[in-house]
């Protein structure tokens, strides 16, 4: 059915405006019957952050900004999914147009500027789904107007404990003018130090939810070292590398579209946040585990940013060229791939090849 769906429906949702589509494809999902789940090869389980996922292929923050399909998402075979960035308070983003297709380059540029539905509305719909299984993390932003931006990432964690399987503290997006200066030593310390206390006083009612950190692809490893001593300091429970970047490589072919603001992900993506999940892992030792995005297309792919040391998967970008095939095709290909070599799961893989990748030379950019 997937396979059917992907034949019509690509070819049908390019003749739109990037941004019509995707809120054609929500709608979709939205307006979806309920299908039975293919159970999963029980070798693809992992197990990260006190969570158990029955695949490592999870849905990236963005395209569910507010939590109005992920159900039907899960259905379609996604391990997990995150939603947001959500906002204290609503937010209409940046003025359009602000998503662009690069269809030669296989990438997408946006400046979205966290539009979301709020708080209020996304905790009533994760609310509403409560008793249903299925991990879905929440992924917390500050408002573009606020005057405290880290208390925005503390009330949100307050409020959406109850609900969330995870928290992922988005400090990445370059869409959201100085969000970025949040991952600078001393702001990075005080917002971990403040999003883990907020957690810890819920802890009681809420249960125990996983603080993961979300960074970009754009940090010099100087910076990359103070980060991961802080996330390792403050006792996260994870890291997510990474978030668009704002380089332009040099391979584009898609030139007048480059040339727009914004986050550029997909394809073009894929060295940089490899090299980016590579390094990072060496720099964790193993302190918590990590979730690789960035141009992830195939199972192959997937395969090597898992060798570079990613426990899990995420994906958003690659869907609008692939189709949702993709999933299936990425576990068809990490199942064989484990049955070929003799292994009984993917964690005995995650990071083999971390050493060797920090030692090539840097991706051009």
């Amino acid at each position: 059915m997937i396979r059917a769906f992907d034949t019509f429906s690509l070819p049908l949702l390019r003749w739109f405006d990037p941004e019509d589509a995707h809120r054609m494809a929500i709608q979709g999902l939205r307006l979806l019957p309920p299908v039975r789940k293919r159970p999963d090869d029980p070798k693809l389980a992992v197990r990260a952050f006190g969570l158990n996922f029955p695949n490592p292929i999870g849905l990236a923050a963005g395209f569910d900004k507010s939590a109005e399909a992920p159900d039907a998402l899960l259905r379609l075979g996604f391990g997990f999914v995150e939603i947001g960035t959500v906002t204290p308070k609503p937010q209409a983003g940046n003025p359009r147009p602000r998503l662009f297709r690069l269809d030669r380059d296989e990438a997408v540029i946006n400046r979205m500027g966290f539009n979301n539905d709020g708080a209020e509305a996304v905790l009533r719909r994760l609310a509403a789904r409560a008793s249903r299984s299925g991990i879905v993390g929440v992924n917390v932003g500050a408002n573009k107007d606020s005057s405290d931006r880290v208390a925005d990432y503390v009330r949100l964690i307050e409020t959406f404990a109850p609900v969330a399987s995870y928290f992922t503290v988005n400090v990445s997006s370059p869409n959201t003018p100085g969000l970025r200066n949040l991952q600078q030593s001393a702001a990075l310390d005080d917002l971990l130090a403040r999003a883990i206390d907020a957690r810890e006083r819920v802890r009681a009612s809420a249960g125990d939810t996983p603080v993961l950190l979300k960074i970009a692809p754009d940090l010099s490893l100087g910076e990359l070292d103070d980060v991961v001593h802080i996330a390792r300091s403050r006792r996260v429970d994870g890291m997510i590398v990474a978030n668009t970047t704002l380089a332009r490589p040099q391979t584009l072919r898609e030139t007048n579209r480059a040339r727009e603001q914004g986050g550029l992900s997909g394809r073009p993506l894929f060295r940089l946040s490899t090299r980016m999940v590579a390094e990072t892992y060496v720099r964790a030792e193993g302190a918590f585990p990590l979730i690789g995005v960035g141009g992830i297309d195939s199972g192959g792919a997937a395969l090597t940013k898992i060798r570079a040391g990613a426990n899990l998967i995420q994906l958003y970008s690659s869907l609008i060229y692939k189709g949702l095939g993709l999933i299936e095709d990425i576990k068809n290909d990490l199942a064989s791939t484990l049955l070929r070599t003799g292994r009984d799961s993917l964690s005995e893989i995650v990071g083999a090849d971390a050493a060797t990748i920090t030692a090539e030379e840097w991706p051009v950019r």
